[in-house]
């Protein structure tokens, strides 16, 4: 009698893990809304905010980066500008800056969507400190959706660096995303990012999940 009741509720258990397997087929991967942000080379940071001058460090991000404690504001060729822009440490090897379509919008500019890094022919946009202001003849992009993965979470969700993938999210708005490209390395946590356009048409926040659902 033990034993029935035993392999009774063994079945039960495989049926119940089979039903959520079948329910969520496909990775799930938290989100990362990102906001607005730039990156300078060292050279920049001393243009902005006095020559010496280095980044002081806020709060750690994935990869070794950080936010820093340091703001600027940006201005597009319609002279308007948004404040408040935070500098992500450690300094680059080129200056550039992240921003929304609607940012994009405000400011005047024609910003192209682009991995992160790859700013070639990208917008133009003032840069202004405290301490100086600066012109990047290009550098301002809109980034590319992307997951972030380490090697270990790549080979679980079968993708490689690279990749393009698309992503559901599984709310009431049901969104899909297209064109995520897939990045791995040793130093990422798992983290799909999108713009904050993206999160408020989708109804996602910092922390829910979605689904990888094609590759």
């Amino acid at each position: 009698m033990e034993q029935q009741t035993v392999e009774m509720i063994t079945q039960m258990v495989l049926q119940t893990i089979n039903g959520i397997e079948e329910k969520s087929s496909g990775y799930r991967v938290p989100v990362g809304v990102s906001a607005r942000h730039i990156h300078l080379t060292q050279e920049h940071v001393e243009a902005l905010f006095g020559e010496g001058y280095h980044l002081t460090k806020k709060k750690d991000l994935m990869g070794g980066q950080f936010a820093s404690n340091e703001t600027v504001t940006i201005v597009g060729l319609k002279l308007r500008a948004i404040e408040n822009v935070r500098v992500l440490g450690p300094v680059r090897k080129a200056s550039q800056v992240e921003i929304s379509a609607t940012d994009a919008m405000k400011l005047g500019i024609a910003a192209p969507i682009r991995e992160s890094g790859n700013i070639a022919g990208s917008a133009p946009i003032a840069v202004v400190g405290p301490k100086g202001a600066l012109y990047l003849k290009e550098g301002c992009i809109i980034a590319m959706r992307h997951i972030h993965m380490s090697p270990a979470d790549a080979m679980a969700a079968g993708v490689k660096d690279g990749d393009i993938v698309s992503v559901k999210a599984d709310n009431e708005r049901g969104t899909v995303f297209g064109q995520v490209k897939i990045r791995v390395n040793e130093s990422f946590t798992l983290e799909m990012h999108i713009d904050t356009d993206e999160a408020n048409a989708s109804k996602i926040k910092t922390g829910d999940q979605v689904t990888i659902i094609r590759q």
